[in-house]
């Protein structure tokens, strides 16, 4: 269980760094921390981040920007939060993803 808690910690350091506007992917951030075939542990990590307010969980979409986490932040919550920041969504996904794409693999 350490270890899943250890990369939870790095996921996390990760996710605060995406910028307000931008979103990116549970493959993405799990790519970048060198985490083969990751994305599922990214995704464990943003289920349990949610009393974390210094994790803007609402920002890792899956791969083709959709919010498949939605249902862990209740109601709209996910998508309310992405609108505050400028990005619409339709139909719980993105519109224009790849212009609010952030990669961690390039930008850090």
């Amino acid at each position: 269980m350490a270890t899943h808690l250890n990369s939870f910690d790095a996921i996390y350091q990760v996710v605060q760094l995406i910028p307000q506007g931008k979103v990116t992917s549970y493959g993405a951030i799990a790519a970048y921390l060198g985490m083969k075939g990751g994305a599922r542990m990214v995704g464990w990590a943003m289920n349990a981040s949610h009393t974390l307010e210094n994790v803007p969980a609402h920002r890792v979409v899956n791969r083709n920007g959709i919010l498949t986490g939605k249902n862990f932040f209740g109601g709209n919550r996910m998508q309310e939060l992405l609108e505050e920041e400028g990005i619409q969504v339709k139909e719980d996904k993105i519109v224009g993803f790849q212009q609010h794409f952030w990669d961690p693999g390039v930008e850090l």
